[in-house]
């Protein structure tokens, strides 16, 4: 049997008692070949397969979407809406936030349809259908069309999703995206149609003081009082059809919607998760999990918290500050926390011993084989790794400082095409560069950036780069910072955010109204600019084929892994696509002499309270409902409100807002996080510690009714009590 068919065996096998239930991200379209819904029904699952995935029918699968680009929302209603977390909303609600009109401080309600808010940009995603081409691929590469190597870029797999969505049945169709991805690092290939709603309308969002109470003291930790949600709708044409904004557009009447559970939930209960998780890496060596640390989350965590420190004073002392930015701070934050807890764990959990066992058993395994490419490979890994990890640390401080930190910089490539037509005294393409110009300034300068904010974040950064890389290894701005400003970092910084042609207006203005070869030539900022680009080029070019010979040494490792693996099937790693986790309510015991249980209630809401600590706030009328036991038909039988509970499922970044399903397919809850304990999960899974943090179903509809007034929205919703 050639080593392919082996792999396509171990993925379809029977799952065994020895299978660790709980771990895994599994694609829908396999659940039948995998028998994982025989499992899912050990667990306590009443459902069948096509009621959770039916590819010639509605199912489950049709009332999930992806929210945004990077989290999942799901329907609640037969009128669209949806269902997510308010820090995946949080960008939208920012967008709309103002002085005025403080939607982050304040909340959000639209307490009837005509007040629900148009949100430009947002969109919500729906999977209308999946094909396997492993085979179409693995023709191609056998008639020499393309490389193996070719077989996993995004550059091919683009390509002939367009020529197989052209010859569909679904080319006509409004909103289609076509999508082809590699999974089990190229050893399948999976089609995705994704239809594609731009008109998402903003309906209701908790205060942060709710939404995010805890802040980032508490994220990734348990226990947790956070209530993470917001709500939108999808808005479609006459017919139900994908279209832009428009004032005559209609709530969109979704095929499926999920019912929602307010029977409460016991320890043991089960409890699955359908969403989109983002990334994970769970088939890497030990020498990458070691780059994954030093190469990547050291830098992040240096870089990234000097930037924090600086914004966070901006925000403290200004409310126009603190709306700007409250969405570039989440973001931020979130993932520099998640890469110091991600270094922590993975000493904690000894994730390095487990690599190391998973090689040894490996190498076993390929010697019982007496296969060589099995045989060679993990050194192969090893060795390319040892290359890629300085120059993958040089790219993690010149991404984070100048890319993710730094915001203000000049369009060079415009410049010289703007120098190039004022040599060549051609008007007409004069006039086009001086339009992408205007442009660029206004992106610039939008409302969410502030100059000024943006000059202390340059001033934390630039020397703390310089501290981080060597000399000969920085872009050429420190050149000229050490020859013109003999090293004084915040006189060259002045200069650059004073005398830049896009640094302010005037000075906008002023080019505008005589560009000249000279003025660009003496841009400092254009100078800037280029030179991070340069330095970019350069470590990419030290990279060079790199990456392609380790994509092709993953494709020969996760494949082994697989038949290792036999006769227990093997999930690919999370690449924001649909995943279904499963697994059960339960509490855990993260060290000596301390247990946490499965659920939180408001009463830790009040004893966390600190009016002095904008993370830990309180609105006035939420306290008087938790004091006066105010819950109506959502509290627990003792009178207590719950808030939030753990669950044993496996999820990643993508899977926030995704919805929590009971064993009826009901929604008793909404995905939000992961424990710190486990944050080293995303490369090892640990079944004893690994927790997915949920937000109760009840302590929204609590928040929408009582806090919110918006009981016209739970009226829309299928509730089962």
């Amino acid at each position: 049997m050639n080593k392919l068919k082996l792999f396509v065996l171990a993925l379809f096998v029977l799952v065994t008692s020895a299978a660790k239930a709980d771990e895994g991200m599994w694609l829908l379209q396999l659940m039948q070949q995998q028998n994982s819904i025989d499992m899912m029904k050990k667990q306590g699952l009443k459902l069948e397969a096509n009621d959770l995935y039916n590819p010639n029918g509605t199912s489950l699968k049709d009332a999930v979407g992806i929210f945004g680009g990077g989290c999942t929302g799901e329907i609640i209603s037969p009128e669209g809406l949806i269902l997510t977390n308010h820090h995946c909303g949080y960008g939208s609600i920012q967008q709309h936030s103002s002085v005025e009109h403080d939607y982050l401080t304040d909340g959000f309600w639209a307490t009837s349809r005509d007040k629900e808010l148009a949100t430009p940009g947002l969109k919500f995603t729906f999977i209308e259908r999946i094909e396997d081409i492993t085979d179409l691929v693995n023709a191609k590469v056998a008639a020499k069309e393309i490389t193996e190597s070719e077989s996993f870029t995004n550059t091919f797999l683009s390509k002939l999703a367009k020529e197989l969505h052209s010859k569909s049945d679904l080319k006509d169709k409004k909103g289609i995206v076509p999508q082809a991805l590699p999974f089990y690092a190229g050893n399948k290939f999976y089609l995705f149609y994704k239809k594609i709603y731009p008109d998402v309308r903003m309906v209701a969002a908790p205060p942060s003081s709710v939404g995010k109470f805890g802040g980032e003291t508490d994220n990734w930790m348990w226990p947790r009082h956070t209530g993470d949600f917001s709500i939108f709708r999808i808005y479609a044409d006459a017919n139900g059809e994908p279209t832009e904004y428009a004032a005559t557009n209609v709530p969109l009447k979704t095929p499926k919607h999920l019912p929602i559970s307010i029977k409460g939930l016991n320890e043991g209960d089960y409890a699955m998760v359908m969403g989109f998780p983002g990334s994970t890496s769970r088939y890497l060596t030990v020498s990458e999990v070691k780059e994954r640390m030093d190469a990547s989350n050291a830098p992040r965590i240096k870089v990234r918290g000097a930037r924090l420190a600086v914004l966070k004073e901006v925000m403290n002392a200004s409310d126009k500050t603190r709306i700007q930015y409250a969405s570039k701070y989440a973001g931020s934050s979130n993932y520099w926390k998640n890469s110091i807890g991600m270094n922590k764990a993975i000493i904690d959990n000894n994730v390095l011993g487990d690599k190391e066992a998973q090689e040894a058993k490996f190498a076993e395994f390929a010697k019982a084989q007496n296969n060589a490419d099995y045989l060679s490979v993990v050194q192969k890994i090893d060795d390319a790794i040892a290359k890629t990890s300085p120059v993958k640390y040089q790219l993690t401080c010149l991404t984070e400082v100048f890319y993710s930190g730094i915001e203000f910089g000049s369009p060079f490539q415009i410049m010289d095409q703007l120098k190039k037509a004022l040599q060549e005294k051609n008007d007409s393409a004069v006039n086009a560069n001086i339009e992408k110009l205007k442009a660029v300034y206004a992106d610039i300068h939008n409302k969410d950036y502030d100059h000024e904010v943006d000059r202390k974040v340059a001033k934390a950064l630039l020397p703390l780069y310089a501290e981080m890389v060597p000399a000969g290894s920085r872009p050429a701005i420190y050149t000229v910072i050490e020859k013109e400003y003999k090293g004084d970092y915040n006189k060259y910084i002045d200069a650059l955010y004073n005398s830049s042609i896009l640094a302010n207006q005037a000075n906008f203005d002023k080019f505008l109204k005589k560009p000249t070869v000279k003025a660009i030539d003496n841009d400092m900022a254009t100078a800037y600019s280029r030179a991070k680009y340069d330095q970019l080029d350069a470590l990419d070019k030290q990279l060079g084929d790199l990456p392609k010979e380790l994509a092709l040494l993953h494709k020969t490792y996760i494949r082994g892994l697989g038949e290792m693996k036999l006769p227990t099937p093997s999930y690919p790693d999370a690449n924001f696509t649909l995943r279904l986790t499963y697994g059960n309510v339960k509490p855990y015991s993260p060290k000596d002499g301390v247990h946490y249980k499965y659920y939180t209630t408001t009463n830790g809401i009040l004893e966390k309270e600190n009016p002095d600590d904008r993370e830990f706030n309180v609105p006035a009328k939420l306290k008087e409902l938790i004091v006066n036991k105010d819950f109506g038909r959502y509290a627990l039988p003792n009178g207590d409100m719950p808030v939030c509970f753990l669950s044993t499922n496996d999820i990643t970044g993508g899977n926030s807002g995704s919805p929590v399903l009971n064993a009826n397919g009901e929604l008793i809850g909404c995905a939000f996080d992961g424990n710190w304990e486990s944050l080293s999960g995303d490369i090892n899974f640990d079944n004893e510690l690994q927790r997915c943090i949920n937000l109760d179903i009840r302590y929204v509809l609590f928040i929408l009714e009582k806090l919110g007034g918006c009981g016209h929205l739970i009226n829309e919703m299928t509730i089962v009590e």
